[in-house]
């Protein structure tokens, strides 16, 4: 029989559901505290890291050739030219095609800094560096860089005095080179003394003396060259460094580098982080590095969908979302991303309660959607636990948006989502054109009004989306089984968080292995789900907690429940259901089942990845070190033994020079370059 009731929270609906069996209320919840324990989540550390890169920004415009320069003690008279295929199409036609956004490409270069991998770990990257590149190349899109993408040098780092005087030819050009200049970084690492070196023998041997500050060095064919102007009036110069070649079909530049870093082991839960480092003259970035934790590759814990979220995690921070580069957002409402945008009055601002919110119209927008709310102070909030007082971070705020992809705590086993705010945000960078048709549903808080999320809706518990106390029942997409928790970025407020043990409705392999290993009748596979239930056998008892069933969907918002033996059932959302032959109460859930296409069990596994390659159109394949596996010669062998003895007798003279000097790094095939200087 069907009983219909709107209960007002959680808190509310369990106490409904267990009015039946009131005398046996908790018995059995000294069990589950024993036995499951809350799931670990991942940490992000991108603000930490971030705020110690410097960003090299480009000119707005390259220096104009005013004269001879000289290169190799020779004049060089020819200007510079980059060819291009937009040079023999009309002025309107090159102005068409620079103004239509295309798909982001993203090219990733493995650094030569990255630790060799196996082949199994190397499946493992490509998979899943593949696929997020792929996934945010099909949701942003860009006025593509034409040519080869050419990064800057830091003229602070390359030159030692800068002309200052502005009535001057050459002012603010280089007058005189800094003659410890070697190239340009774009993240300084710290790497443990346990990760000794390695040795390539065929090649050569190669290995690093590590507990250094090390970095991740940008090829010189990725970079502009550079000049020095030796007079100030005087159009001579001298070449520094010519330009490189350039990276081709490239947006934007992800550097890749595989490492074991002290972040990694001071985070446990870390799979990777990222900086960005270039940008162009109006702030977007244009190269960045994603550094992968290299023992979480060989780890049993790996997943393929938790490492494909976390990288598109952090190229969401690198691209744009990023408190270094919310204040150079840009209007684009009325024109296309990139083309005849305005600077931004003020992005950020707090709140009438102080929470810090990005007030963009796109942002405004889609939280209007989200909350179904006309509350036209609905902007983005960010989150403030780890943001100095009085400043921002680059997260939202977990109260409001928890589950969306980019809030600080990463979710486990694929429970982020893409979110329609999160993209919205990316659109008012002024910088990409974002396809909202691939955005997942965000869940939490759907349809919850203007007051959702905040401190007083939580403790006064008038959502279901928050509970109290420390029970048991069910996170609120309904895949996991969950316990009442809080974390410190909820400040207090409690929801129900996903099990470590067992908690999984969907992995039949969770199902008990006898009748009588089941007094709640539960049911494991693809389509069962979480339900808040005191539901048992006849003549026992049980204590409401969340429990899997199988479920269907006949509508949206509207499914049929079976319980192992029974027939299937119709569930009312918001009602409770009695099922014949067994003791106790079924709730059926609000607003949540069968209203969401994409809220379905994540589809994961640890191997048979195909590595991700996508079209020209929008990213490019990862480009990956050759690495061999075949075992050497036995000559090879006893050489490389002779090698690694020297290599720790140096290492160990060498370490008191690391302290003090700059890193350094022994490789027989590449010898450090000559330097000019005026």
């Amino acid at each position: 029989m069907c009983s219909c009731l709107s209960p007002p929270s959680v808190d509310a609906m369990v106490a409904m559901v267990t009015m039946a069996l009131a005398p046996a209320l908790w018995v059995g919840v000294l069990v589950l505290v024993l036995v499951e324990v809350p799931v670990a989540v991942q940490k992000c550390i991108f603000d930490e890291v971030q705020a110690q890169v410097r960003v090299v920004r480009a000119s707005t415009s390259p220096p104009k050739e005013t004269g001879p320069r000289v290169q190799n003690g020779q004049l060089v008279r020819h200007l510079r030219q980059r060819s291009s295929p937009l040079r023999d199409l009309s002025v309107k036609q090159r102005g068409s095609l620079r103004e239509a956004p295309l798909p982001i490409r993203i090219r990733t270069w493995v650094t030569r800094e990255s630790q060799m991998l196996s082949e199994s770990e190397q499946a493992k990257l490509e998979a899943a560096v593949g696929e997020a590149v792929g996934t945010v190349s099909s949701l942003l899109s860009v006025r593509r860089v034409t040519g080869p993408l050419l990064l800057s040098r830091d003229q602070n780092k390359y030159c030692k005095f800068i002309w200052r005087d502005s009535r001057a030819a050459n002012y603010n050009r280089c007058g005189r080179a800094n003659i410890f200049y070697r190239t340009e970084t774009c993240l300084d690492v710290n790497v443990s003394s346990s990760n000794t070196f390695t040795a390539p023998l065929r090649f050569g041997t190669y290995f690093t003396v590590l507990n250094c500050l090390r970095h991740v060095q940008i090829p010189d064919e990725h970079l502009r060259g550079c000049d020095v102007f030796p007079e100030a009036d005087s159009s001579r110069r001298t070449v520094l460094r010519p330009d490189g070649a350039g990276v081709p079909d490239t947006d934007f530049l992800m550097y890749l580098l595989v490492q074991t870093t002290d972040k990694c082991r001071a985070e446990r839960s870390l799979l990777a982080y990222a900086v960005h480092c270039q940008t162009d003259s109006g702030g977007k970035p244009l190269a960045g590095v994603v550094v992968v934790c290299r023992d979480k590759l060989s780890t049993a814990a790996y997943r393929h969908n938790t490492a494909v979220q976390t990288v598109i995690h952090e190229l969401f921070h690198v691209l744009g979302f990023s408190k270094e580069l919310f204040h150079t957002w840009t209007d684009c409402s009325s024109s296309t991303p990139g083309v005849g945008c305005s600077p931004r009055v003020r992005a950020l601002h707090p709140d009438g309660s102080g929470q810090m919110r990005i007030y963009t119209q796109s942002v405004i927008s889609a939280l209007q959607r989200h909350l179904e709310s006309t509350d036209p102070e609905l902007g983005g909030p960010l989150e403030n636990q780890d943001a100095p007082p009085g400043g921002v971070s680059s997260h939202w705020e977990s109260r409001f948006l928890q589950g969306s992809i980019m809030a600080a705590m990463l979710p486990d086993t694929n429970l982020g989502r893409i979110d329609p705010v999160t993209l919205a945000a990316l659109q008012d960078t002024g910088w990409y054109s974002v396809n909202q048709n691939q955005a997942q549903n965000l869940v939490w808080g759907r349809g919850e009004g203007s007051t959702f999320g905040s401190l007083s809706t939580c403790q006064h518990n008038s959502s279901w989306f928050f509970c109290t106390g420390s029970g048991f029942g069910c996170h609120y997409l309904h895949l996991h089984k969950g316990e009442c928790q809080t974390d410190p970025y909820l400040e207090g407020c409690r929801v129900f968080k996903p099990l470590k043990n067992r908690s999984e409705c969907w992995r039949v392999e969770n199902a008990p292995p006898s009748a009588q290993d089941n007094p709640s009748v539960e049911s494991f596979g693809l389509d069962s789900r979480c339900f808040f239930s005191n539901l048992t056998a006849e003549n026992q008892s049980g204590s409401v907690a969340g429990r899997c069933y199988r479920h269907r969907c006949t509508g949206p918002e509207t499914f049929q429940i079976q319980v192992s033996g029974s027939d299937w059932m119709d569930c009312p959302a918001g009602s409770t259901v009695q099922v014949r032959g067994y003791q106790g109460l079924v709730f059926c859930p609000q607003r949540r089942l069968c209203s969401y296409a994409d809220a379905d069990p994540p589809s994961d596994s640890i191997t048979g990845f195909t590595a991700g390659r996508t079209s020209a159109s929008g990213s490019s394949e990862v480009l990956m070190p050759v690495q061999t596996r075949t075992r050497p010669p036995p000559e090879l062998l006893v050489a490389a033994g002779l090698g690694v003895v020297g290599a720790v007798c140096l290492q160990a003279a060498v370490r008191t020079l690391c302290r003090k000097f700059w890193p350094i790094r022994i490789h027989a095939a590449a010898p450090e370059p000559s330097e000019e200087t005026p």
